[in-house]
């Protein structure tokens, strides 16, 4: 059965904007920081692992801004690398020839999922809703 990380609402990401996430993984038993960011594009959800491949970097040097202007294009604030939002695929810049690497989410009752991956979980301190970060009912 594959566990699904609500780690927040469709609406709590603006149309045709990025919003960054600082979650932890679990690889091998160990918790690593694993900063992401998820892009809500008209009705479809994308994620990235939020690092620069050309020098290992956030790519939103101020917070949560990830497109270049007037464009679908992902942007690295520092290096001004271009990447096609559907694929994660640079297409100008220093990085050409490396990839952004996907985040696999899908949206389940209104959250965006993080799925296929283990994140090392936040407390639940209300049984009513699920704390962010833990995982969702499919």
């Amino acid at each position: 059965m594959t566990v699904a990380y609500a780690i927040c609402a469709v609406s709590d990401i603006p149309n045709r904007r990025g919003r960054g996430f600082e979650l932890v993984r679990v690889v091998d038993g160990a918790e690593k920081p694993w900063p992401i960011f998820v892009v809500r594009w008209d009705k479809q959800v994308f994620a990235y692992v939020n690092r620069c491949p050309h020098n290992n970097v956030n790519l939103d040097w101020e917070t949560n801004q990830f497109f270049e202007p007037g464009t679908r294009n992902i942007v690295c604030g520092k290096h001004g690398s271009l990447f096609e939002l559907s694929s994660g695929k640079c297409i100008d810049g220093p990085c050409l020839g490396k990839d952004l690497e996907p985040v696999p989410v899908c949206v389940l009752d209104g959250d965006i999922c993080v799925v296929g991956v283990e994140l090392a979980e936040l407390p639940d301190n209300d049984e009513s809703e699920p704390a962010r970060g833990a995982p969702a009912s499919p």
